[in-house]
């Protein structure tokens, strides 16, 4: 299962994933384009419209993929928005709720449900979450609210990694750096990787199949010791 799948970083995921031989259900949020040009590169991917931030979304998405394959063994939560860009003080009540529901809730309601299921039938899951450098720097300017969602995204990964560890579900995070994705467009500022990229140590800006590598290979048994830890690409920031 991977959410916020048919765009960026969430449809490099699903891409990555495919290639490796899983089944995948992909979770989106409106655009029925990008997850129509989804299902006809990638044979057998289903998708599903769905709002994360929904409370029955969760189950909704689960059932979905369960019908199409069976038991979901892994989960991606990879849905995000950030509201436009500007400073704290400017941003409206609704755009805070909107990315706090989204990112931080949305990822907690799939969390719990994938992990409720797993309980019941003793499955040893895995759990990817996506958060962001800019859990860490602040994104004073930009998105002070995104990135403080990202870091609540970043303690939840690790709380729910010790709490779930005995049952042998895995869960992990993975905190991009800015990628080449739509999401600076959606921000308002289209251009804002070029105009950060001498922020960042190695000198280019991510793309999103350098993510997807990264949660590949959080997801697979090489990565069999590893939960609770948030691996940063972000090219050095």
């Amino acid at each position: 299962m991977v959410t916020g799948g048919s765009r960026g970083i969430g449809a490099a995921v699903t891409r990555a994933a495919h290639a490796r031989g899983y089944a995948v259900c992909v979770a989106y949020s409106s655009d029925d384009a990008a997850a129509d040009r989804l299902r006809s590169d990638l044979p057998g991917v289903v998708t599903v419209r769905a709002d994360v931030a929904d409370p029955a979304s969760a189950v909704a998405l689960f059932d979905a993929a369960e019908e199409a394959f069976g038991p979901v063994t892994a989960l991606v939560n990879s849905a995000g928005v950030t509201g436009r860009l500007g400073r704290f003080v400017d941003a409206s009540v609704a755009t805070l709720r909107r990315v706090l529901e989204v990112n931080v809730l949305g990822t907690m309601l799939c969390a719990q449900e994938a992990v409720r299921r797993w309980e019941v039938r003793g499955t040893a899951g895995r759990i990817v979450n996506v958060s962001s450098t800019a859990a860490t720097l602040g994104s004073p300017g930009e998105y002070v609210h995104y990135a403080a969602g990202k870091a609540a995204v970043e303690t939840f990964t690790l709380g729910l990694a010790k709490e779930v560890a005995a049952q042998g579900i895995r869960v992990n995070g993975v905190a991009p750096g800015t990628v080449h994705t739509g999401i600076h467009a959606a921000a308002g500022d289209p251009g804002r990787p070029e105009r950060v990229v001498a922020r960042v140590p190695m000198g280019r800006i991510g793309e999103p199949e350098e993510i997807a590598a990264a949660v590949l290979w959080l997801l697979s048994d090489e990565a069999s010791y590893v939960t609770g830890a948030v691996l940063r690409v972000g090219g050095g920031l």
